[in-house]
């Protein structure tokens, strides 16, 4: 975005439509002058009708001229000053989809003196102008740029203005309090204290509480906006390359008998109830005197380390009971945060070993720890470590796989979107908490060291700044630029 733009109030014009061929293109207008620009190029088939005199909120039918040649037959929709997404006077073509009338409308106008709009530049003018704060600009962006239900219905419960309302009681709470330390700076020479210092004590506390219990949210704010990130990890050949194309139900991944083969991570998404997942086919981990491979598997275990979900893939045929749960009990001492499901592949092998009873002592081991079970591979499993999901499934056969995304889906809580609790997705947002609450717990040191006015009073105001960072009641030109710069033309 033009940072020289950013102030100026011209009247702009971009399409709204994305581009190439459509069967109808939107080419928005914003500006003071919106109305008297277009009614030079539109032709009313009501003979005599102009835009300026039409109601807001109308639709009106005719065509754009330049001069006496027809450009294209148009409806053109009427928002006047202050009721518009803008706030501004603005006016919605509507025309045929085709890229050269779309291009021929707009650069009529651009040649009557209209400046083609800046990234972002509409959104930004409704910011400026009072029609909701810089997070609910943010959910906006979010919300075009959603993939999901999930994220979808979580932009919109942003754009609402849940994050901004809660910022702004916090901020109230600390500006009647920080209204009475700056005034103990006015009379500093008298010794006067005209704050509770106890009952501040208190407010920083509960403030800090409910911070904290924001920035919490943005873990699963976070998955719900940019995918649920799922590490699929194992030894070599124990079928994680067979999983990810069974999950995705394409042959992704490269599929071979040859250890070492999948030497570099494997990204696809996959949409389920709503929610995407991401899925990471990782290398084989396992001590290699290969230098590719050990740079896979460096990789692989920095993917376990972001990943929300780990997907632990094991070959039942050549692994015991023992080995299995004493490497689910590992990966949950050294991964206390994320989900861990334990996939016990290649069951199918032993059913058929089961059916011509040629086990050997290790799967007769591993077949002793099985319960009931069916031919869909529905075992009640007597392997238990606390809070891990085992989950048997033959990868080859597709036997399984609905029971893994069954228990995908029970990891993340969508209950919170319908329950009113605020959901932090922005990074921007998470920051600028986490700087308010660094504030407020040298603010609560300070109250209880008994330490100057001047010196508490630093740490109020920057808990403040950072508060009203996140919805624009405090901003500079060049985070309005870095956040409106990201839209697209037209929005």
């Amino acid at each position: 975005m033009n940072l020289k733009n950013l102030s100026k109030n011209d009247t702009i014009i971009a399409p709204a439509t994305a581009p190439g061929m459509g069967a109808i293109a939107v080419i928005r207008i914003s500006g003071p002058e919106a109305i008297r620009f277009t009614d030079q190029f539109f032709y009313s088939f009501k003979k005599g009708k102009q835009l300026k005199d039409v109601k807001t909120h109308t639709a009106n039918f005719g065509e754009i001229r330049n001069g006496v040649l027809v450009i294209d037959e148009v409806l053109v929709n009427v928002f006047h000053d202050g009721k518009s997404f803008t706030g501004e006077e603005t006016i919605e073509i509507s025309c045929h989809g085709s890229t050269y009338i779309t291009q021929a409308i707009i650069q009529l106008f651009i040649d009557a003196g209209l400046r083609p709009a800046d990234a972002g530049e509409f959104t930004m003018r409704a910011y400026r102008n009072g029609k909701f704060d810089l997070s609910q600009a943010e959910a906006v962006a979010d919300l075009i740029h959603s993939t999901s239900k999930a994220s979808s219905q979580l932009a919109l419960s942003q754009l609402k203005g849940g994050i901004g309302s809660e910022i702004e009681k916090l901020r109230e709470k600390l500006l009647n309090f920080a209204s009475l330390i700056e005034l103990e700076l006015d009379f500093s020479e008298e010794d006067v204290e005209f704050a509770d210092r106890t009952e501040f004590i208190n407010l920083v506390k509960s403030i800090q509480s409910l911070i904290e219990k924001l920035m919490t949210s943005f873990a699963l704010g976070n998955a719900i906006k940019n995918g649920v990130p799922v590490a699929i990890v194992g030894a070599p050949n124990v079928g994680k390359s067979t999983l990810l194309n069974a999950l995705l139900e394409e042959d992704r991944a490269i599929v071979s008998e040859i250890a070492g083969t999948t030497r570099d991570t494997i990204e696809d998404e996959l949409n389920i109830e709503g929610i995407t997942y991401r899925f990471i086919d990782t290398a084989g981990i396992r001590k290699t005197e290969d230098i590719i491979e050990n740079k896979g598997i460096e990789k692989t275990f920095q993917k376990m380390d972001i990943a929300r979900v780990i997907i632990q893939v094991f070959d039942v045929t050549s692994t015991t009971p023992s080995e299995i749960e004493k490497r689910a009990e590992s990966l949950k001492l050294k991964y206390p945060t994320q989900e861990l499901l334990i996939v016990l592949n290649k069951v199918d092998l032993i059913q058929e070993a089961n059916e011509i009873d040629t086990l050997d002592a290790k799967r007769n081991e591993l077949n002793d720890m099985l319960g009931e079970r069916d031919s869909s591979l529905t075992f009640n499993w007597k392997l238990n470590t606390e809070g891990v999901t085992f989950i048997p499934i033959s990868a080859k056969s597709d036997k399984g796989i609905s029971r893994i995304k069954s228990e995908l889906t029970k990891l993340i809580d969508l209950g919170t979107l319908n329950t009113g609790d605020i959901i932090i997705s922005n990074a921007r947002h998470y920051n600028s908490l986490k700087e308010a609450n660094e504030s407020l717990k040298n603010a609560l040191t300070a109250l209880e060291t008994g330490l100057p006015s001047d010196l508490l009073a630093i740490d109020i105001r920057a808990s403040l700044h950072a508060l009203g960072s996140i919805t624009g009641q405090i901003t500079t030109e060049d985070l309005l630029r870095n956040i409106f710069g990201k839209f697209c033309i037209g929005k």
